[in-house]
């Protein structure tokens, strides 16, 4: 078996990413801070490139893992599409350089002004989830006089074995349709005059670390693409989702080999001779991500202590939303005690808490510590909350920095917010 270790940069240092002090930019830059390599999104990419050499395929990057504009330039500059769920996700793609024809759209509430914006664009496909959302999409396509490529996006009924809230293969998740349903779309499609139904697509969570539930997944979409063929419709695309886990917590997460992955693909849609589409997000960038934050102060209680540092669940939501584990190690080079203790953030709720009961060197006010694997799910699914304006963003390359995205102001929180003068009637 293949392996695919955890990029250098990220875990072999902890004072270090991709050649800059993490120190000197936490003095420069402030905390809290997202940071990204960009060698190790390169290295993710050219992995996953080389693990599909043969086959037909577009990896379409889930811009929903982190959709920082610089972030999806390297995926742009690599030749890689977007796998997009809202209009808004649309507009930083196109406007990163990936063309409309590498985008295709996924979500089950796609509105109409999404699916009319990303029709004039001319995205390449939509992952379609209701019958409600085709016969719409054929609307809007008539009144264009366009047409749209579709897949059913299906729910093959398979537990992905992750965290509930990001498993999306059951029966009783609100995604894709079941597979008898699926049937009656293709059976009715040349009612379709501006639609094209030729995909099929799947995706059952994220985080996953066991291949089995993909290979259940993806042998139960072949099936259905044989089935279907066999009846007459061509497919020309199978969407297989993404999901890919990656290593929160060293010694127990332990991601699955990206050729092994790939096997299982090829193994399942052996004589496929459409395009196959991937959409990987998190496997791509997560572990080339850390949040830098400063220890504000170190509170003991009658039982806990409390390590209490500047950055919270506006920051990082993950631990609060998930109990997810991530790794935190402290930014310093020499060795101190290990204490027992609880990482937490100053917002006003008991949630805002990064690690419970942790053994962690001793620390003291202000030590910089370093929250590991932050590249996906962390600054896109930042918050204002308590009023604390959204965290700078900065990519690393090789020895150099850049602010990608600045720390937001106060008056630039507020910018939209105004006192209640022009009042009218509905």
């Amino acid at each position: 078996m293949t392996t695919t270790a955890s990029p250098a940069t990220v875990r072999a240092d902890t004072t270090c990413l991709d050649g800059v002090d993490l120190a000197a930019l936490a003095q420069r830059a402030g905390t809290p801070l997202h940071a990204y390599s960009a060698s190790a999104i390169r290295q993710r990419i050219g992995a996953l490139k080389n693990a599909l050499r043969g086959l037909d395929a577009l990896v379409c990057y889930a811009v929903k893992a982190n959709g920082n504009l610089a972030v999806l330039q390297l995926m742009a500059d690599a030749g890689l599409g977007a796998d997009i769920v809202s209009a808004g996700e649309l507009r930083r793609s196109l406007r990163a350089g990936i063309p409309a024809q590498r985008i295709v759209f996924s979500g089950v509430g796609k509105t109409a002004g999404e699916i009319a914006a990303a029709l004039a664009a001319g995205i390449a496909r939509f992952n379609v989830e209701s019958e409600d959302e085709l016969h719409l999409l054929q609307r809007l396509a008539a009144e264009r006089d366009v047409i749209a490529r579709a897949a059913v996006r299906i729910n093959p009924g398979v537990d992905a074995h992750t965290h509930a809230k990001i498993s999306t293969g059951n029966a009783d998740n609100k995604f894709g349709v079941g597979i008898d349903e699926a049937r009656r779309w293709f059976a009715g499609s040349a009612t379709l005059s501006h639609v094209h139904l030729d995909g099929l697509h799947v995706h059952i969570g994220s985080q996953m670390l066991s291949l089995e539930p993909l290979r259940q997944a993806l042998h139960r979409t072949a099936d259905l693409w044989c089935e279907l063929a066999a009846a007459g419709h061509a497919i020309t695309s199978i969407d297989v989702g993404g999901g890919l886990g990656v290593c929160y917590r060293a010694g127990h997460d332990h991601p699955v080999a990206i050729e092994d992955y790939t096997d299982v693909i090829r193994h399942a849609l052996a004589g496929f001779d459409g395009r196959i589409l991937l959409e990987p997000g998190r496997w791509l960038v997560a572990e080339a991500g850390v949040l830098l934050t400063r220890v504000i102060r170190i509170k003991r209680g009658r039982q806990r202590r409390f390590v209490v540092v500047d950055a919270s669940m506006t920051e990082l939501v993950r631990p609060s939303l998930y109990d997810a584990w991530h790794d935190i190690v402290p930014v310093a080079r020499e060795s101190r005690p290990l204490q027992t203790c609880d990482v937490v953030g100053p917002v006003c709720e008991t949630s805002d808490t990064f690690a419970v009961g942790r053994a962690l060197p001793e620390c003291e006010a202000g030590d910089l510590l370093l929250i590991r694997t932050t590249g996906a799910y962390g600054a896109s699914m930042a918050s204002t909350f308590n009023s604390r304006p959204l965290a700078a963003e900065v990519l690393l390359d090789r020895g150099r920095y850049a602010v990608v995205r600045r720390r937001q102001t106060f008056e630039e929180m507020i910018a939209g917010e105004q006192p209640a003068q022009n009042w009218e009637t509905a």
